[in-house]
């Protein structure tokens, strides 16, 4: 539900706008003075101020500046009775989003705010297409009676507001499932925002979630929104939920429960209407056991299961998803090129750690590299050579290779030897924990 300040002296006029507003089913709060407009802002978080533009208690155009600098994604309209042009202009400049001269007409104020709202969404969907393209423009690849089975599964789930926990290794597609059960919801035309729990510091997480206030700490320069705000009215997929901290599953879990928090360093709480994926490579039952993952978080978005297989449990769809990227690499080159046979034969036969994003990362360098626009046996990586269900008996001399299967091998070791605790593994190693999960996307390295 929007959220709408209004800031009016004159008692009958706020009542009436006030009351106006709200048969709009928006939230209204109504205040008196500038100051308490400015302690509300401090404490919540609104869509619209609407604000006299003769305040007692603090400047408006203070009051202007404060909810343009504190929280940005917040839009401002200014009224008057002894207003010009000149202060039009100067509201405006300042940052304002819309002017209107008293006394006014209800509708006209109900025409412009629904304007600025609409305007709101049109950037809020912007932002969410902008970060997801990748995944709305590219459908789900194979007939195999497994992804049948997947696909029946997300037309299912997809116009409920059901949690849905997404397993499968890493590079098996697990965004795009999310992608397509996002864009067959009712929640469609609304943000699609994504968050790599593994990616991001552990130190940063609660702030990319939940946001922050000016000050909160060094470099927090203003308001910032989390995630959760930014998937307003839309979809929030959690990916690699199993790398959260304990510490945000508790608040999590209270969020979900409550569907509301907070701001780090907030007085108030915000209410939230988003639907919740999540999305894991990790064994998360065993980790509930471990004791590294909240059981009852767990059993929260454990509503509905969506397993995607491994692309070697459906080599039949391989070479569907083979000629997909060839005619997506060709179209970027700007050259026709086509897989050869025996090069395809090879594919098929793969076994394929990292799934659908080795095989993507094999089509494009093959097609880099190819000589000739057919795609053949020389033309592929050293690295499938390596694998006994493609070639057995061949032997490759490319130290190029033989360096990286080297440093996969060591990676999985160490993430073998500390039972997958990357932190251990990457002080076992000698690298940073962000060091360790680049090279672990880089090798197609699941847990």
């Amino acid at each position: 539900m929007p959220r709408i300040l209004l800031a009016e002296v004159d008692e009958t006029a706020r009542i009436r706008v006030q009351e106006g507003l709200a048969r709009q089913h928006w939230h209204v709060d109504a205040v008196a003075t500038g100051r308490e407009a400015a302690d509300r802002l401090a404490r919540h978080n609104y869509h619209l101020v609407i604000c006299d533009i003769r305040m007692p208690g603090m400047d408006a155009m203070q009051l202007l500046d404060l909810a343009r600098q504190s929280t940005p994604y917040t839009d401002v309209i200014m009224t008057t009775g002894f207003g010009g042009i000149d202060v039009a202009i100067a509201c405006l400049q300042r940052g304002a989003a819309d002017y209107i001269l008293k006394p006014f007409n209800m509708d006209d104020l109900v025409i412009r705010i629904r304007r600025i709202l609409g305007t709101q969404r049109l950037k809020a969907r912007c932002f969410s297409l902008e970060e997801n393209c990748p995944l709305f423009n590219t459908e789900i690849i194979g007939d195999s009676e497994a992804m049948q089975r997947v696909r029946a599964l997300i037309r299912q789930v997809a116009p409920t507001d059901s949690a849905v926990l997404i397993r499968g290794e890493s590079g098996t597609g697990k965004e795009l499932a999310a992608g397509a059960i996002h864009q067959n919801s009712r929640r469609a035309a609304r943000p699609f925002v994504r968050v790599n729990c593994a990616a991001i510091p552990e130190g940063l997480i609660e702030s990319e979630l939940f946001g922050h206030e000016q000050g909160v700490f060094i470099g927090a320069r203003s308001r910032k929104p989390g995630k959760f705000e930014l998937a307003e009215g839309g979809t929030l997929l959690l990916d690699e939920i199993g790398e959260l901290p304990l510490p945000l599953q508790a608040k999590l879990l209270q969020v979900l429960r409550l569907s509301e928090y907070e701001r780090m360093g907030g007085a108030g709480t915000i209410g939230i209407d988003v639907r919740i994926l999540c999305a894991s490579a990790r064994d998360l039952e065993r980790m509930v056991r471990e004791g590294m993952f909240r059981q009852d978080l767990f059993s929260r978005l454990h509503v509905i299961s969506l397993l995607i297989p491994p692309l070697r449990e459906r080599r039949e769809d391989i070479p569907a998803i083979a000629s997909h990227f060839i005619r997506e690499f060709s179209m970027k080159h700007g050259a026709a090129m086509e897989v050869g046979p025996e090069a395809m034969q090879r594919l098929v036969a793969y076994g394929y750690p990292g799934n659908i994003r080795e095989l993507k990362n094999i089509i494009e360098r093959s097609s880099v590299l190819a000589p000739q626009p057919v795609i053949t046996l020389a033309d592929l990586p050293a690295d499938l050579a390596w694998d006994s269900e493609a070639v057995a008996g061949d032997h490759s001399c490319n130290l190029a290779g033989a360096v990286a299967g080297t440093e996969r091998r060591l990676v999985l070791k160490a993430l073998t030897l500390t039972r997958g605790r990357r932190a251990e593994a990457a002080e076992l190693l000698g690298i940073s924990r962000k060091n360790l999960w680049e090279k672990m996307k880089l090798y197609a390295i699941s847990l």
